[in-house]
């Protein structure tokens, strides 16, 4: 990898003004709560991957209520996890939960893992959660990057408007050289950072004037050039697949009991060519599962 360099002074100037930003901004938000347990911090990381804390935090409560310790959910049917993961989006990580919760059990006593490799090692966890979990669980300050942090740094450090479409070396030795090297702040720091993206320094009509670090954002001193890279368009979503499988998984939540196939075509009754594929791809990721009286969420 790549070696970054942050003038010193800099980088002083940053660590002080978020940190110190992100003590009286913080969202009060439970899995930051001193008593959260590293498996609610655990899940917490999961369900927030490209979904906004709001939408999460009433499913987290409730998963919470349900399945406090792993081995509370990986004792559950499979499909429980897929019924109360509601519109959360991207249903394969409920699967994943339940995966994990079944691996900590069968590997770590039924906890949460404490190194980061074997954080790694758990189903459906990547590099951004297994540092995550690690830092914010375990006081291990891994070098947490997801995308607000990606933003505030290319920003504040590199002067441009938004990161490249996918994480490079650059970035990567961008976010480790502006580590804290304290343990406590470079923990701190990791939520700081993100927390900052993701209130203030936004992609969109960024805040710039409540910037705890304005006055040495290399992107302000540069004009604010605009984004330079291929253009950006947003996902869409009526009549995708993500939208008809999201419908299907609905259906089946919502009834206790199988559904035959031809009640699911009213999902989507204008397409069923579209009902079938979604279906069939429902059944290739475990999601749903065919059964005598039709199709249910997986036993």
């Amino acid at each position: 990898m790549s070696e970054a360099r942050i003038d010193d002074r800099v980088l002083g100037t940053l660590h002080a003004r978020i940190l110190d930003w992100f003590s009286e901004h913080a969202r009060d938000l439970p899995w930051r709560s001193a008593t959260a347990s590293a498996w609610e911090i655990f899940l917490s990381e999961v369900m927030s991957q490209q979904t906004p804390v709001a939408r999460v935090e009433p499913i987290w409560r409730e998963w919470i209520s349900r399945w406090p310790t792993p081995f509370a959910l990986a004792d559950a049917p499979a499909g429980e996890a897929v019924r109360h993961w509601g519109r959360l989006g991207y249903p394969r990580r409920a699967l994943r939960l339940h995966e994990a919760a079944r691996a900590m059990v069968a590997r770590h006593d039924g906890q949460v893992p404490t190194s980061y490799e074997d954080l790694l090692a758990l189903p459906g966890v990547g590099e951004y959660t297994a540092a995550a979990v690690a830092s914010f669980a375990h006081g291990d300050p891994q070098v947490v990057i997801d995308t607000n942090i990606r933003r505030v740094l290319v920003r504040a450090v590199e002067g441009r408007a938004l990161p490249a479409p996918s994480l490079t070396a650059r970035e990567r030795a961008v976010a480790a050289a502006a580590m804290p090297s304290d343990r406590e702040q470079a923990n701190a720091w990791n939520a700081a950072v993100m927390e900052l993206g993701a209130l203030v320094c936004t992609a969109r009509a960024p805040r710039c004037g409540d910037c705890p670090v304005l006055e040495i954002c290399a992107w302000q001193r540069a004009g604010c050039p605009p984004d330079d890279g291929p253009a950006r368009r947003g996902q869409a979503w009526h009549g995708t697949d993500r939208q008809v499988r999201g419908r299907i998984l609905q259906l089946l939540r919502d009834t206790p009991s199988p559904v035959a196939r031809d009640h699911l075509d009213t999902v989507w009754p204008q397409d069923p060519v579209k009902v079938d594929r979604c279906l069939a791809g429902l059944v290739e990721d475990g999601l749903v599962e065919p059964v005598e009286a039709g199709y249910s969420l997986p036993a």
